[in-house]
């Protein structure tokens, strides 16, 4: 069996701050530097699951060939007050604007990410429950 390792470098650029990049030449800036506003580690984590369950979602309404024109991924938790400070709990809310978008269809793309497709929220989710929910919205809609 090949094992595929991925490696990612991690860079110190003085005070607190951090950049990460990736084989490919990606880069993402962590904790402050310079007053400049930047992404904590711990924020990564949801930013990650955000992006990973996003991109399944995207992926299958896509092959179901529906009418999504916009769509956002909000992912808020809280932390445990004690060190390591972990995520206790963890809620996603997909918000998505679209013409005759089906809710049948909106929630088996969400269970076929969080059950099959997205590792980030498979991994995480050992480690602390995931709630979500989400919202079919008409183009242009504002989020209530």
């Amino acid at each position: 069996m090949t094992q595929n390792w991925t490696e990612i470098t991690t860079h110190w650029q003085g005070e607190m701050a951090f950049s990460a990049s990736n084989e490919a030449g990606g880069q993402v800036q962590l904790s402050n530097q310079d007053g400049s506003p930047a992404v904590g580690p711990m924020q990564l984590l949801l930013a990650a699951l955000g992006g990973c369950t996003g991109m399944d979602i995207v992926s299958i309404l896509k092959k179901k060939r529906l009418d999504l024109a916009d769509f956002k991924v909000v992912v808020r938790s809280r932390r445990a007050e004690d060190y390591p400070m972990v995520w206790q709990e963890i809620e996603v809310t997909y918000l998505l604007w679209g013409n005759d978008l089906k809710a049948r269809d909106v929630e088996q793309a969400i269970e076929l990410s969080e059950e099959k497709y997205c590792s980030v929220g498979i991994m995480l989710g050992k480690a602390a429950p995931i709630h979500s929910s989400y919202k079919i919205l008409k183009p242009g809609e504002p989020v209530e």
